[in-house]
């Protein structure tokens, strides 16, 4: 989502998929999120060094190319292409005060 990677740990994975799972099958856009979003899906180990390594076609569709940005976002990090996380965080900081407001009270 986002054009970037979420990554979970097992306990974190089995809470989605509990949620996606509870989704209305009779429902083509459920079926859809369902299929596309599960069939990514990958359990990854970390090497020796502390490195994930990501099946190809998932650093394609987050269009990494020599460098990514690993993101801590509660429950879960996020993996994206340098440039895209550069794009992302410059609209976002530019937008911040009005989707705060938007979201929550703190």
């Amino acid at each position: 989502m986002d054009g970037c990677l979420f990554g979970y740990p097992m306990t974190e994975w089995e809470k989605v998929q509990e949620k996606i799972d509870e989704l209305p099958v009779s429902k083509k856009d459920s079926r859809a999120f369902t299929r596309f979003f599960f069939s990514a899906a990958v359990e990854c180990e970390l090497d020796k060094q502390g490195r994930i390594n990501l099946p190809k076609t998932l650093v394609q569709y987050a269009k990494i190319i020599k460098k990514c940005v690993v993101v801590g976002v509660s429950n879960r990090f996020e993996i994206w292409s340098e440039e895209l996380w550069e794009d992302f965080s410059t609209e976002a900081e530019e937008n911040f005060n009005e989707i705060a407001e938007n979201m929550i009270d703190f």
